[in-house]
């Protein structure tokens, strides 16, 4: 039997994790740590790497009956359950993690977001909220500040943001240091061209807010030419 412990010192995963923290091991070696002992021929590493390999990937180990699971050579019944009850540990995790995030189905929830990220800077900011599926809120992002206006902002820099939190769909926000909430002509220019890379994309713009001290402007709202009605986001 291939043992962890014919591994050199800095390969063994339990060594591995202690050293470089548990994100330096691979998906692999964290089921080898579950399994503790392989079998013979088979490392607990070389084991975890064959269950990754039968059902396609974590994701299926996790899908996988614990039947299915002791059906591969060196999973008895107390490895399986080893294994699911720790992927489902992490599966509650993951799903209490995304039921903890805002909400963002309204104007209102986008300002109470961002209002105050906003309205501590005296110069001109530019504010990305992405959202996931269920438009719940995965990350914010301020993408400028000062020396450019929102005019000038390019198209690009927003969905390469987007794209890298694989997000859903998105909603801008930026102030108007004078204090007047209303859009500007380019303003309006600019988010209808951000709207139609939005569609483009499959990553719609929701809605852009102008925010100033005590009021905030939604585009969605007040120019419902540029943006689609959405059951999902809601100007009523």
């Amino acid at each position: 039997m291939k043992r962890i412990s014919d591994l050199p010192l800095e390969e063994r995963p339990r060594e591995k994790m202690m050293q470089n923290g548990v994100g330096s091991l691979s998906n692999a070696e964290l089921l080898a740590v579950l399994l503790r002992v392989g079998v013979a021929g088979e490392s607990a590493v070389e084991l975890g790497a064959h269950l990754l390999e039968e059902f396609q990937g974590i994701a299926g180990v996790h899908a996988a009956e614990l039947e299915e699971l002791c059906s591969v050579h060196g999973v008895g019944l107390a490895k399986a359950a080893q294994i699911k009850a720790a992927l489902e540990l992490g599966s509650r995790l993951h799903q209490k993690t995304i039921e903890d995030r805002p909400l963002i189905n309204s104007p209102e929830k986008a300002y109470e977001v961002l209002k105050f990220d906003i309205l501590e800077n005296d110069r001109e900011t530019l504010w990305l909220l992405a959202l996931n599926t269920r438009h719940r809120l995965l990350k914010k992002k301020k993408l400028y500040q000062g020396t450019r206006s929102f005019s000038s902002v390019r198209v690009a820099e927003i969905f390469e943001f987007a794209l890298l939190q694989h997000a859903a769909a998105i909603i801008l926000a930026h102030n108007h240091p004078s204090g007047e909430p209303c859009p500007s002509q380019e303003d309006l220019r600019i988010t209808q061209e951000i709207y139609k890379a939005g569609e483009i994309l499959e990553i719609p713009l929701l809605d852009h807010l102008i925010i100033v001290p005590g009021a905030f402007v939604s585009l969605k709202k007040e120019q419902k030419g540029i943006f689609e009605t959405s059951k999902y986001y809601s100007v009523d």
